[in-house]
C-alpha cells in the first residue's frame, strides 16, 4: 500500500514522500530511517500512470508486457529491465508493484512466485504461462504469446463494442425526440384543440390526453424514469456479476449459438496459449475454469475428471458439449499430429473470423430496423397531432 509521508529535514525543509508499506507504522520507521522528522501519514491518492489508467485503476499487463518485452529483447536480463522501467516510472502505484517485483526477484524467488503472491494485480493465466516459461527459459516468447492472447481478445471485443455503440445512440436520440414532442409539443397542441371545441380522432385525443398528463406531472415522471433507469443498471450489473446475461443471451434464438460460439472460441484461444506455452491440458483446464460462465465451468470440470481417467481429449469435449463440428475434427487432428496447442488455437481463429462476420451482417440488418422503428414512432406522433388539421381543412374545402 502507498502512503504519503509529509516530513521535516534536517535543514527544517518540509517535503512530502511516497513510500511503500503494509502499514503506516512500517511507512514511519522507513522514513525516520532516512534521517527525517514525520509529521503525518496518510494513504497516499497520487493519479495513475499509463500503467494503471486502464482497467479500473489496475495494472495494464499489457503494456507493462510490452514495455518489459522490448527490454528483454533489446538483451537486458530481468532484474535488469524491471530496474530500467522502476527508473522511468514517476507515479507511486506502479513503482510500489515493479519495487515488490524487484525485491522478490533480490531475494532468490522466482518471477511467477513473486507475480502470484499479487493475486489483484497478476491473474492465474498470466502467473502459470511465466511458470511454464521459467521451465524452458524463454520468457520474451511467452510474453509474446500472452501479448497476441490478450490483443486477439481485445479486437473481437471492441468489434461488439463498436456494433453497440451506434445503435445505442439512435435508441438515446429517438427516446429524446420522442420525449420532447410528447411533453412539450403535444401539450402546446392540446390547448389550441381545446379551444377548438371539435371531436377529435380517438387516437389523436388519447395522444393529447396523455401529453397533457405527462406535462402536469414532468416532475414525477422524471423521477420515476430516473430510479427506473437506475434500477436497470443495477439489475444489469448483478446479471453481469452473476453469469445471468450468459444465460439470458443463451436463450435468444439467433443470438445464444452465437455467443456459445464465442465462449468456445475464448477458451480454445486460452487453452492452446497454455498449451503452447508448455503447461499440461489437465493444468490448463484448471487454470481457465475460473474464467468462463457457469454452464462452461460445469463442462470443463468433467472434461477434466475424463481427460485424467485416460480419455481423449476431443471424446471429453464432445461428450460434455464443449465442441462443434469443426473444432472436433480439429482437436482430433491434433492429437494425432501432437500439436494440440496450435490446434486450439487454429479453431479459435476460426471461430472469430465467424463471429466478426456475424456481427457485420448484424449490424447492417438491424441498424436500418432501428432507425426504421424510430422514425415510424416519430412519424406517427407527429401524424395523429395534425389529424384534426386534416380533418379541419376537409371540412372547408
Amino acid at each position: 500500500m502507498q502512503f504519503a509521508v509529509r516530513t521535516l529535514a534536517p535543514d527544517m525543509s518540509i517535503s512530502r514522500v511516497v513510500v511503500d508499506a503494509a502499514s503506516a507504522l512500517e511507512a514511519r520507521r522507513q522514513v525516520e530511517a532516512r534521517g527525517l522528522f514525520v509529521s503525518a501519514v496518510e494513504p497516499a491518492r497520487a493519479g495513475l500512470s499509463p500503467f494503471a489508467r486502464k482497467q479500473g485503476g489496475k495494472l495494464n499487463i499489457v503494456l507493462f508486457s510490452q514495455e518489459l518485452l522490448a527490454l528483454l529483447n533489446a538483451g537486458l536480463g530481468i532484474v535488469e529491465g524491471l530496474e530500467a522501467l522502476l527508473e522511468k516510472e514517476a507515479s507511486p502505484g506502479p513503482r510500489g508493484v515493479l519495487e515488490r517485483l524487484l525485491g522478490g526477484l533480490r531475494e532468490g524467488k522466482r518471477l511467477s512466485a513473486v507475480l502470484a503472491a499479487q493475486p489483484e494485480l497478476f491473474p492465474p493465466l498470466y502467473v502459470g504461462i511465466v511458470r511454464a516459461a521459467e521451465g524452458t527459459s524463454d520468457l520474451p516468447r511467452a510474453l509474446t504469446r500472452y501479448i497476441d492472447y490478450q490483443q486477439r481478445i481485445d479486437t473481437v471485443r471492441g468489434k461488439i463494442v463498436s456494433a453497440s455503440i451506434y445503435p445505442v445512440i439512435l435508441l438515446m436520440v429517438g427516446g429524446g425526440v420522442s420525449s420532447f414532442l410528447i411533453g412539450y409539443v403535444v401539450p402546446k397542441f392540446a390547448e389550441v384543440y381545446q379551444g377548438a371545441g371539435r371531436s377529435l380522432p380517438w387516437m389523436s385525443q388519447l395522444l393529447l390526453d396523455w401529453g397533457q398528463f405527462a406535462s402536469s406531472h414532468g416532475s414525477a415522471i422524471a423521477v420515476a424514469a430516473l430510479l427506473l433507469i437506475t434500477a436497470a443498471v443495477a439489475g444489469v450489473r448483478h446479471l453481469l456479476r452473476s453469469g445471468g446475461v450468459a444465460r439470458l443471451l443463451a436463450r435468444l434464438p439467433g443470438i445464444g449459438e452465437r455467443a456459445r460460439i464465442y465462449e468456445l472460441s475464448r477458451l480454445y484461444l486460452t487453452l492452446g496459449m497454455l498449451s503452447e506455452g508448455g503447461i499440461t491440458i489437465v493444468n490448463a483446464i484448471e487454470t481457465v475454469q475460473p474464467m468462463v460462465s457457469g454452464a462452461l465451468r460445469r463442462g470443463l470440470a468433467s472434461a477434466r475428471a475424463a481427460v485424467e481417467s485416460g480419455q481423449p481429449l476431443s471424446t471429453a469435449f464432445e461428450a460434455n458439449g464443449l465442441t462443434t463440428p469443426i473444432s472436433l475434427r480439429m482437436l482430433r487432428v491434433g492429437e494425432r499430429t501432437g500439436d494440440m496447442g496450435p490446434m486450439l488455437t487454429q479453431s479459435a481463429a476460426f471461430y472469430d473470423g465467424e463471429i466478426s462476420r456475424w456481427i457485420d451482417r448484424f449490424t447492417r440488418t438491424f441498424e436500418p430496423l432501428l432507425m426504421a422503428a424510430i422514425g415510424l414512432v416519430v412519424g406517427a406522433i407527429v401524424v395523429l397531432l395534425y389529424m384534426p388539421i386534416f380533418d379541419l381543412a376537409g371540412d372547408m374545402s
